[in-house]
C-alpha cells in the first residue's frame, strides 16, 4: 500500500494541521509516514502546502513531484499545482472557493463545498476537516476511526475542547455526495 498526499491552501487554513491528521492516521495503522511543509514567511495569508506518504513499506524520500491525491483549498493553490498531479489521481477540492474543474481530463476531480459544510457543521474554520474526511471517503487507506484517533493527538491540549467539532466536520466531509 501507497498513498502520497499534497495538500495546498493558504496559512491559516489548517493545511498542515490535515498534513500531521493524515500523517498521525498512518503511524496509529501502523504505516511508515513522512510529513513534509512548506509555507511562506507570511504565515497566515501566504502559501502553504505540505505532502504526506503512507506506506506499507520504507519511505526512500519525503518529497512527492506528481502526487496521487490532493487535497486543494484555495484557487491560487489550485492554478499552482493541478499540473503536478498524478495522470490517474484525484484532487479534492474547496468549491466554495475554488470556481471551475480544471483543466485536466485525465484527473478525478471531486467539488466539495467545504466552507458552506463546515457553517451547517458550526464553524467554517473547520472546512480543512470536511476536506480531510472527502479524502479519506475515497482513498480507503486511511479510516476514519484513524483520522478521528489522530486528532487527540494532533490539536493541541488547549484546544480539545474544539475535537468534537472537528471530528463532526470529518463525518460531514466524508458522507458528502457531490
Amino acid at each position: 500500500m501507497y498513498l502520497d498526499i499534497m495538500i495546498a491552501g493558504s496559512g491559516g487554513q489548517g493545511v498542515l494541521l490535515i498534513g500531521k491528521l493524515f500523517a498521525w492516521a498512518g503511524l496509529l495503522e501502523g504505516m511508515h509516514v513522512t510529513w513534509f511543509p512548506s509555507y511562506g514567511a507570511e504565515m497566515r495569508g501566504g502559501t502553504a502546502n505540505c505532502t504526506v506518504i503512507i506506506s506499507d513499506e520504507t519511505i526512500g524520500s519525503p518529497i512527492v513531484q506528481s502526487p496521487g491525491a490532493f487535497m486543494i483549498m484555495n484557487n491560487v493553490s489550485f492554478e499552482r499545482f493541478e499540473k503536478r498531479a498524478k495522470p490517474q489521481g484525484i484532487i479534492i477540492l474547496n468549491s466554495s472557493l475554488i470556481k471551475g474543474g480544471g483543466k485536466r481530463k485525465d484527473l478525478e476531480i471531486v467539488g466539495i463545498p467545504a466552507n458552506e459544510i463546515a457553517e451547517k457543521v458550526g464553524d467554517v474554520r473547520t472546512a480543512n476537516m470536511v476536506m480531510a474526511g472527502a479524502l479519506a471517503n475515497r482513498k480507503s487507506e486511511i479510516t476514519l476511526t484513524s483520522l478521528k484517533e489522530a486528532m487527540k493527538r494532533v490539536i493541541p491540549e488547549r484546544r480539545a475542547s474544539l475535537i468534537a467539532l472537528n471530528e463532526k466536520a470529518l463525518e460531514a466531509g466524508y458522507s458528502y455526495k457531490p
